[in-house]
C-alpha cells in the first residue's frame, strides 16, 4: 500500500485503545470511520474525531476503507467479517480469536472463490509479535547447537476471579480468551500437530491441555494452563532442548528472557526497557508486517484457520 491506507475501527472497548495509538504513530494510516452501537461519541484520533456510526453496515455504504478492524466481541466477528467481504473491497483484520466456533469457520472458508478469503482476511495474532518472543525465535534460529525443542510448558493467568461473570460474558472462557494466544505465540517455534488431552476447570476460569508438536524432525508435548484464579497477571512459557539440557525461559508480562544450560550457565538474556506498554509492544510489529507487501504468514486467514482448528479441537477418545 503506497498512499495513506484508509482504515475502518470497528467496536471501540479496552483493546481498541491500543490499535489507535499504534496506528496515530502511523504517518501511512488515515482513521476514516469509528463503529460501536454502544459508544455515541467517537474517540479523538490526532486532534480529531473521526465519523462515527452505530452500525458497521452503515459506515461501509458511507466510506470505502483499504482495512477495517475489527476489534468486537468474538461471536460477532464471522457476522462482520462476511459484511465487509461482501460489501467493500477491504481487507479485514479481526481480533483474535478469528472466530468463535467451527461453524463460523467453515462459513468464512466458503466465501474463498467470491470474497478471497485467503488473501483479505487477516487475524491479530498480537503474541507472536511480543519482544520476548521474537527474541526467543531469533536465538532459537541462531542457536541449533540446542537441538530441537522436546518439551514446553506455558501458563497464562488473568486476574479476572474478582469479576468472573463479567470475564465470561466477554470471553466465554479461560481457555477460548487465552489459548489462542497461546497457539499463536508456540507457533513462532514449532509445528503444532494435535491435541493430546483437555480438561476445563472451574466452570471454565481455569483449563489444562497438552498439545503434540513437531521441532526439527522430533515430536514433543506441549503442556498449556489457563486460569482467571490469580489476583495479577502472569504470563510465562518454558521451552526444553534435551539433547543439549538447554532451557528457554520466558516473562510474557515483563516481556523478558534468558536462556541456561544444565552445568548452571546463563547463555543469553533479554531486558526490557520498560517505556514502552506491554499491548503497544506487540502491536507496533504486528502492524509493520500487516502494512508491508508480504504480511507475516501467522497473520493470514490460512494460519489462523489452522489455529482456530487447534483451538477447538478435542482429542479423539483412546
Amino acid at each position: 500500500m503506497n498512499r495513506s491506507v484508509r482504515i475502518g475501527l470497528a467496536g471501540l472497548g479496552v483493546i481498541a485503545r491500543t490499535h489507535l495509538d499504534v496506528l496515530a504513530e502511523r504517518p501511512d494510516v488515515s482513521l476514516a470511520f469509528t463503529v460501536d452501537p454502544g459508544v455515541s461519541e467517537p474517540p479523538e484520533f490526532r486532534g480529531s474525531a473521526p465519523r462515527h456510526y452505530p452500525a458497521l453496515v452503515t459506515a461501509l455504504e458511507h466510506h470505502r476503507p483499504d482495512l477495517v478492524i475489527l476489534a468486537t466481541p468474538t461471536d460477532t466477528h464471522a457476522d462482520l467479517a462476511e459484511l465487509v467481504l461482501t460489501r467493500s473491497a477491504a481487507r479485514v483484520l479481526v481480533e483474535k480469536p478469528l472466530v468463535h466456533d467451527l461453524g463460523s469457520l467453515a462459513r468464512l472458508r466458503a466465501l474463498n472463490n467470491t470474497a478471497d478469503v485467503r488473501d483479505r482476511v487477516f487475524a491479530a495474532h498480537h503474541f507472536a509479535f511480543s519482544p520476548e518472543v521474537r527474541w526467543a525465535a531469533t536465538q532459537i534460529e541462531r542457536h541449533p547447537e540446542w537441538g530441537p525443542v522436546t518439551a514446553i510448558t506455558s501458563a497464562f493467568h488473568d486476574p479476572y476471579i474478582v469479576r468472573v461473570e463479567q470475564a465470561f460474558a466477554s470471553y466465554l472462557s479461560s481457555w477460548l480468551d487465552s489459548g489462542a494466544n497461546q497457539l499463536s505465540m508456540l507457533s513462532r517455534f514449532v509445528e503444532i500437530t494435535e491435541p493430546l488431552s483437555t480438561r476445563a476447570l472451574d466452570r471454565g476460569a481455569s483449563s489444562w491441555r497438552t498439545y503434540a508438536f513437531r521441532s526439527r524432525g522430533t515430536t514433543g508435548t506441549a503442556r498449556l494452563r489457563t486460569s482467571w484464579c490469580t489476583g495479577a497477571s502472569s504470563k510465562e512459557t518454558v521451552l526444553a532442548f534435551a539433547d543439549s539440557g538447554v532451557e528457554v525461559w520466558i516473562d510474557h508480562t515483563a516481556m523478558t528472557g534468558f536462556a541456561a544450560d544444565s552445568r548452571g550457565r546463563l547463555l543469553v538474556a533479554h531486558g526490557n526497557d520498560g517505556l514502552t506498554p506491554r499491548k503497544v509492544a506487540h502491536y507496533r510489529p504486528l502492524y509493520d508486517s500487516l502494512l508491508s507487501e508480504q504480511p507475516d504468514p501467522l497473520l493470514r486467514f490460512d494460519a489462523a484457520a489452522v489455529l482456530t482448528e487447534l483451538h477447538h479441537a478435542v482429542p479423539e477418545p483412546a
